[in-house]
C-alpha cells in the first residue's frame, strides 16, 4: 500500500518509475492500487507528462536500482529483511544516490549499518494515502550526512510533499508517537465499554479533528488561552495533566476487544466496500486541503 502510494505520487509528478516486487502477485496489486489512485490524482492536478505507462518493473534488485536517481524502499517491517535488502541496494546503486526507507517502526541505524556509503541513507516515512497526504518524516541514522538529509528534503519537496526533519533518531519518530497515544486511549475506551468505535471516531471528526487539519495541537491551545495565549493556558490547564485520566499502557488485545473493534468498524462501513471508502476518503482529503489552502491565502498565512 505504501509502495504503490509512492509510485502513484511519482508518476503524477511526471517521473519515470522502475519498481521491483518480490512476487508477481505483489506487482499486480501495486498496479491495481495505482489505477485506483489515479482518479484522485487527476482531480488534484498532475504534472505535464504524467502517465501510468511510465511505470516499469525490473526482474532483479540490481536492474531496479543501478540507474536510479533516487531510491525509496517500502518492504514489510522486518529488520532482517530490510538489512538484507539494503545491503543489496547499496551494492548496486550509484554511490551518490540517496537511499530512503518508508519504515515507521525501525530506526535507520538498525538496518543501514552495513550498507555501502551509509552516509547517503535516510528514512522517509510517509502517511497513507501517500499520493495525497503531504507529510513525510525525514530521519537520519548515526552515519547519515547532513547533505543527504538536505537532498532528501529537496526531493520530497519537489514531489509536492511537506518534509519534516526529525532531529533525533527516536522510536515512532514524531507523528506515530502522537497517533499511538491516541490509539491506545481509544482501545481502552472500547475495552472499558465507555464508547463504540463509531462514537470515538465522532469525537475526533466533529471536534479536535477539524481543528487539527489546519491548526495543530499547540496553536489550538494557544488560542484557548485567550489574549494571554499559551502561558495562560498552561497555568490554567497544566495541572490537569496530573489527573489520572489516561491509560498510556496498551490494553491487552483479547479476543473480546478485537471482536468489539471489528464489529464496530464493520457497522461503520455499512454497505460500502473498502475501495468505495478509499475513494470517499480521497475526495474528502482533496476538498479539505483545497479549502485550507484557499482560506490561508485569504488570511495571508503561508505555513
Amino acid at each position: 500500500m505504501i509502495g504503490s502510494g509512492w509510485v502513484a505520487r511519482a508518476l503524477a509528478n511526471g517521473l519515470d518509475v522502475i519498481a521491483w516486487a518480490r512476487t508477481k502477485e505483489t506487482e499486480n496489486t501495486l498496479r491495481r492500487r495505482v489505477i485506483n489512485a489515479w482518479s484522485a490524482l487527476e482531480k488534484q492536478g498532475m504534472a505535464e507528462g504524467s502517465s501510468q505507462s511510465r511505470l516499469h518493473f525490473a526482474g532483479t534488485i540490481d536492474e531496479c536500482v543501478k540507474q536510479a536517481d533516487f531510491i525509496q524502499e517500502s518492504i514489510p517491517e522486518q529488520l532482517d529483511l530490510k538489512k538484507q535488502l539494503h545491503i543489496k541496494i547499496g551494492e548496486s546503486a550509484r554511490h551518490n544516490v540517496i537511499i530512503a526507507s518508508s519504515t515507521s517502526g525501525l530506526l535507520p541505524s538498525d538496518f543501514y549499518h552495513h550498507v555501502s556509503y551509509p552516509e547517503r541513507c535516510v528514512v522517509g516515512h510517509p502517511f497513507n494515502p501517500v499520493y495525497l497526504l503531504p507529510l513525510v518524516e525525514v530521519v537520519g541514522g548515526k552515519q547519515t550526512s547532513d547533505s543527504a538529509i538536505n537532498s532528501a528534503i529537496k526531493i520530497y519537496s519537489a514531489l509536492g510533499m511537506q518534509p519534516l526533519h526529525v532531529r533525533k533518531e527516536v522510536p515512532g519518530f514524531i507523528a506515530d508517537r502522537l497517533l499511538e497515544a491516541l490509539w491506545r486511549e481509544a482501545l481502552h475506551l472500547v475495552n472499558d465499554g465507555v464508547a463504540t468505535t463509531g462514537e470515538i471516531d465522532d469525537a475526533i471528526r466533529f471536534g479536535a479533528g477539524l481543528r487539527w487539519s489546519f491548526m495543530g495541537t499547540f496553536l489550538t491551545y494557544t488560542l484557548a488561552g485567550g489574549d494571554a495565549g499559551m502561558r495562560h493556558f498552561m497555568a490554567q490547564f497544566g495541572p490537569a495533566l496530573a489527573l489520572p485520566w489516561t491509560k498510556l499502557q496498551a490494553p491487552e488485545l483479547t479476543e473480546k476487544l478485537i471482536d468489539s473493534v471489528v464489529e464496530g468498524t464493520t457497522e461503520q462501513l455499512g454497505r460500502h466496500s473498502i475501495n468505495a471508502m478509499e475513494r470517499y476518503r480521497d475526495d474528502c482529503l482533496i476538498a479539505v486541503m483545497n479549502a485550507i489552502a484557499d482560506t490561508k491565502s485569504q488570511h495571508g498565512i503561508s505555513s
